[in-house]
């Protein structure tokens, strides 16, 4: 009954009639039009980044209530053909809006972090969510400062931080997320992206001193297992400025 709360607390966003939609999607899937459900999901995600980090959720219980109802995966499927449709068109994406961008790639990884197949994350999402993670890791990416404070903001520093690149704070997130699910199915690929990460954090101008303490804490965090040892959390923690 929990669950159901909280998921009719993130559709309070929406206008009335998006709303009852959805309500209805969670409900009695086999009454509305689900491909249309998937489109609007994903809209709102691209526009709202408190929506975006918490949307898997609800596409989860949606996939769940349409396989009870009717062992059908319409839902799913339109999902998946539309996070392919922003994946292909993502530097498009990134040019034109860098917040819709950030929304996508959190969007993308909450949805494999939620989707199992046989108990297993989706082998097809494996590669394109690598794929955003290593340009959020470029160059250009990582020395693109803009000012972030969104309250659904978590991590070290939170709301504190001002003057910050979004693509890094979203690499970091992300990465506490979603890297230890992901290094397992696909270890030689997660190297890769820690040497750019690495060489990024080594960048010899262009880099704030925020952004290289959420690299630092990113290398060690996974050096460690991808746990947070108490000691680096009190030095994260408390380094972060005001």
């Amino acid at each position: 009954m929990g669950e159901s709360g909280r998921e009719e607390y993130k559709i309070q966003s929406f206008d009335a009639e998006t709303q009852q939609l959805l309500k209805t999607a969670l409900k009695d899937p086999g009454a509305v039009d689900l491909e249309k459900v998937a489109n609007v999901i994903v809209d709102h995600s691209l526009q709202d980044r408190v929506f975006s980090k918490e949307a898997g959720r609800m596409c989860y219980a949606i996939i769940q209530a349409e396989s009870k109802q009717a062992g059908q995966s319409v839902f799913r499927r339109g999902l998946l053909n539309r996070l392919q449709q922003e994946y292909q068109a993502r530097e498009q994406l990134r040019a034109r809006s860098l917040r819709g961008w950030v929304c996508y790639v959190t969007f993308i990884c909450n949805i494999f972090d939620y989707l199992r197949v046989n108990n297993m994350p989706m082998m097809a999402l494996v590669n394109p969510v690598y794929d955003c993670l290593f340009r959020l890791a470029q160059p250009d990416s990582l020395s693109k400062e803009e000012e972030v404070g969104d309250p659904g903001l978590d991590g070290p520093g939170g709301e504190s931080r001002c003057l910050l690149s979004m693509e890094v704070d979203c690499l970091v997130l992300q990465l506490h997320r979603v890297g230890e699910q992901l290094e397992k199915m696909n270890q030689q690929r997660m190297d890769e992206l820690f040497v750019l990460i690495r060489d990024g954090f080594l960048l010899p101008s262009g880099l704030s001193s925020l952004a290289q303490l959420l690299l630092l804490e990113i290398i060690e965090f996974r050096a460690a297992g991808w746990k947070t040892t108490p000691a680096a959390h009190k030095y994260y923690y408390s380094e972060v400025p005001d």
